[in-house]
């Protein structure tokens, strides 16, 4: 063999070691297969142990359902993107930092292509490091519902889950978009008067006949389904819909409610299929027209659901998609705090309240310190083929949901909503100044002209894609 020959084999099989010996992960971009379009699954219990508090009472018994935290990375062309849904109430402020830098992590990817969101039940964990830390601060000692070393356990688990998933991902060749009407669930919760006011709120669960006999109101009564296939098997079937998930709560056991039971169901009929189910902006809707309360509404609120579900997955029109069809667009935004949030009154009731007293103060004054702080929200979109899922923080009016898909209706769009828990609820201009429980001091943390912000923002995503 010349010389010549064997120093260039030499060489080459050198290199070829010191890319195997490399603790340097090989690019997805590198590979042969950079138009391949690849899914991971993760999903892991975040079900808080005996004696520990969820949002509103300690957890006395864990029943046959668990709560999940669950999703997908999608793997391909550009860096990956995760979605990800958790049976908790709320994710806020540093704690929702938190999930999306850990899931970046674990993905190979950054937190800003990364959305967070919960479901919102409410037997069930919130979660809040800004708060955490005040209360640390002001020399608490029982943390109640914001001491988080629970969540940090899960966080833990989580970044392990994904690690895990991306190494297993799986080719997509389809994806698919299908719509179902829900039908007796969703109402809306203001009740406007003569005046133009609200005169009641028809809570999710509401045992009064005549504010049940109302009209369903404002409400979006599509369930959207987004599936990603390899050949005629759905790997991931992503599901959303928009209404309060509450049947009925403060039992101290923890549930995953109606749609976590629908999402079940789902899983029992198609169980190599991994269902996740995302709330839309459900800010201002829950099932009260059709909860009175009654325990065995939950079920039948529940088959609703799994009805939809089962439906939308059904006429879901497939089509073929590799990486190249995936897009991914974010806008960071600066959302108003509401002008009634005082920073000094809040510190001076930290500094002096009972710790029995510790109600929304420190979730209040986080909120209002990251917004002076410069901090930006990120409001995103998946584009997958002509589908569009934003994603939007707080407990958001189904106004936003509504106005999205009338922005592009040659579109097939769906919003995630309830993702950083910071803002609290997120009414319309006009709502600030109807009364009503959703927009007053207690539960929104935001100025009336947040509604410009976010529909700029909305606008510029659907466009951007």
């Amino acid at each position: 063999m010349p010389i010549f020959v064997r120093t260039l084999l030499a060489i080459c099989g050198c290199l070829v070691l010191s890319l195997v010996a490399s603790d340097q992960p090989v690019a997805a971009n590198d590979s042969s297969e950079s138009d391949g379009l690849r899914l991971a699954r993760f999903d892991i219990d975040v079900t808080p142990p005996l004696g520990s508090e969820m949002a509103y009472d300690p957890v006395r018994r864990v029943d046959e359902l668990t709560l999940r935290c669950r999703g997908i990375v999608l793997q391909g062309g550009e860096q990956p993107i995760v979605l990800c849904a958790v049976d908790w109430i709320g994710i806020a402020n540093e704690s929702h930092d938190a999930f999306r830098q850990r899931l970046a992590e674990a993905a190979g990817t950054t937190a800003d292509r990364v959305a967070v969101h919960c479901l919102h039940q409410h037997d069930a964990p919130r979660c809040d490091f800004t708060a955490e830390q005040l209360l640390h601060h002001y020399g608490a000692t029982d943390l109640g519902s914001l001491e988080g070393s629970f969540a940090r356990e899960v966080l833990d688990r989580l970044g392990d889950a994904v690690t895990r998933a991306v190494q297993d991902s799986q080719p997509v060749t389809h994806a698919g978009f299908g719509v179902a009407e829900v039908e007796k669930v969703a109402s809306n919760r203001r009740l406007l008067g003569p005046d133009g006011n609200v005169y009641a709120t028809r809570y999710t669960t509401c045992r009064d006949p005549k504010l049940r006999a109302e009209p369903e109101g404002t409400i979006d009564p599509e369930l959207s389904c987004l599936v990603f296939y390899q050949d005629d098997a759905p790997l991931a079937c992503l599901t959303y819909y928009a209404c309060h998930p509450q049947s009925y709560y403060r039992t101290g056991v923890p549930s995953p409610d109606f749609p976590g039971i629908a999402r079940f169901m789902r899983g029992q009929d198609l169980p190599e299929t991994l269902h996740v189910h995302f709330n839309g902006a459900g800010g201002n809707l829950g099932a009260g027209k059709y909860n009175d309360g009654s325990k065995e509404n939950r079920m039948k609120l529940a088959m609703r659901v799994d009805d939809a579900m089962e439906r939308a997955l059904a006429e879901a029109k497939r089509f073929p998609v590799t990486a190249k069809d995936i897009g991914w667009e974010s806008v960071a935004v600066a959302l108003p705090p509401a002008p009634h949030l005082d920073e000094q009154k809040l510190r001076t009731t930290l500094a002096s309240a009972q710790e029995s007293e510790f109600l929304g103060a420190p979730a209040e004054l986080a909120w209002l310190l990251r917004c002076r702080s410069g901090h930006k929200v990120d409001v995103s979109c998946l584009a997958v083929g002509d589908a569009r899922v934003l994603h939007l923080p707080g407990e958001l009016f189904v106004e936003y949901q509504l106005a999205a898909k009338k922005m592009r209706p040659e579109l097939n769009v769906a919003m995630a909503a309830y993702g950083d828990y910071g803002p609290g609820y997120i009414g319309t201009e006009v709502a600030y100044s109807q009364g009503g429980y959703e927009t007053s001091q207690r539960a929104s943390k935001v100025d009336k002209s947040v509604e410009k912000i976010l529909m700029d923002a909305i606008g510029q995503l659907l466009e951007a894609q």
